[in-house]
């Protein structure tokens, strides 16, 4: 396998050149932000790409991944990785500065993670569905459950996925059986998919899904989908983690009630 060397000189290109980084910036009001500080952030991240996520392809394929007592245990290797990934800032990038992230623009984040997925794609799904999730949730979810889980997902103390296909369903989401029924303050998810992303691992102490689901009522169709928010263990009261964890029918606590249009 060849190792991976990032094409600095094309992404500065790319900023500069095509997007108009420094222009971009100074439009959208990020005044400390420009070509020359995003180069040093490319130029560390093409490091770590380099020197930590593209030695671990190989382990990948060799020795993958396994289900033991505790679950799905990751490749070894990664739980390290991962550790240095978040305590080096890479996952709350671009999110909000008031759930702690660092508020750098979107197109900055686009040519970092563009490392990770080139230099280890495997790894790099972690953190692009951590993404994905946070922003749904940062978009279309209440102020409490904002409250609740973007800290940790943008900290990476959490990870996040998508749970959409379904053993009937395949791609067809039109046709997903999965159910949500109101139970109080919360929602019973009772249903089955498969095909979750990192959905186990232990590189954290959460996995937070976002669950596709229909409510009693909902209308046939795309339009009855609703999105749930389902940790892999519930939270008490004070939004740390409870001792039940969740198999089966599942609970949860909160719900972004997103309706497909």
């Amino acid at each position: 396998m060849n190792e991976y060397k990032h094409p600095l000189t094309d992404a500065e290109f790319v900023l500069n050149e095509v997007v108009g980084f420094d222009a971009l910036c100074a439009e959208n009001g990020f005044d400390d932000i420009n070509a020359e500080l995003a180069s040093v952030i490319l130029t560390e991240a093409g490091k770590f790409g380099t020197g930590v996520l593209s030695p671990l392809n190989v382990v990948g394929d060799t020795q993958g991944v396994k289900l033991t007592d505790k679950g799905v245990e990751e490749t070894p290797g990664f739980k390290n990785a991962y550790q240095q990934f978040v305590e080096g800032g890479w996952n709350s990038l671009i999110a909000d500065e008031a759930f702690d992230g660092q508020g750098l623009p979107n197109v900055l984040g686009t040519a970092v993670n563009e490392i990770w997925q080139s230099a280890n794609m495997a790894f790099a799904l972690c953190p692009m569905l951590t993404q994905g999730a946070v922003e749904a949730i940062a978009h279309h979810g209440s102020d409490e459950l904002k409250q609740t889980y973007l800290p940790k997902m943008i900290s990476g103390e959490w990870t996040g996925t998508m749970n959409l296909t379904e053993p009937d369903a395949g791609t067809d989401l039109a046709a997903i059986k999965t159910k949500a029924v109101p139970n109080g303050d919360h929602y019973l998810i009772t249903g089955q998919k498969i095909f979750i992303t990192w959905g186990d691992h232990q590189m954290t102490d959460n996995t937070i899904h976002l669950v596709l689901a229909r409510l009693p009522d909902a209308p046939a169709g795309v339009k009855g989908i609703s999105l749930f928010v389902v940790p892999k263990f519930l939270l008490d009261e004070n939004g740390n983690l409870a001792v039940c964890r969740i198999n089966g029918a599942q609970r949860s606590d909160t719900a972004l009630a997103l309706n497909y249009p």
